[in-house]
């Protein structure tokens, strides 16, 4: 018997009264804008087999917090800086629990895109494959 009292939907939902949340059209728009950096935290492999948005910062989920806390022996430059920040993943579940993971660390301008690389790509948004 399963002892998990909030499962990864809820998590979600949760996630999304605290992250903004917005359309992959809203997304496009955005995209390419001054002070607004997208971030893929996707899988490596994920990025390889399926492409990638050009311009986007690769960060893997697992290193998110890491890269992020000035204080972090791993710390990148590029989440230091004012920016927007609009998170992504496939499908705009990991991205929804990583927005409010770096929003409870203190970064304000979070972004996170219903539906992910997913919608991105349905809505004919850039893609690079990996050469």
């Amino acid at each position: 018997m399963s002892n998990i009292t909030k499962g990864i939907y809820q998590l979600v939902e949760e996630a999304n009264q605290i992250v903004d949340e917005i359309t992959v059209c809203e997304a496009l728009d955005l995209y390419k804008q001054e002070g607004v950096q997208f971030v893929d935290i996707r899988d490596i492999r994920e990025l390889d087999r399926e492409g990638r948005i050009p311009g986007a910062y690769h960060c893997p989920r697992g290193m998110l917090e890491f890269w992020i806390d000035p204080e972090s022996p791993y710390a990148k430059g590029i989440f230091q800086k004012d920016l927007t920040f609009v998170l992504f993943c496939a499908g705009g579940l990991r991205s929804a629990l990583a927005g409010r993971a770096i929003v409870e660390m203190g970064l304000s301008k979070v972004k996170h895109i219903h539906g992910g690389f997913g919608a991105w790509r349905e809505a004919d948004g850039a893609i690079q494959m990996k050469d």
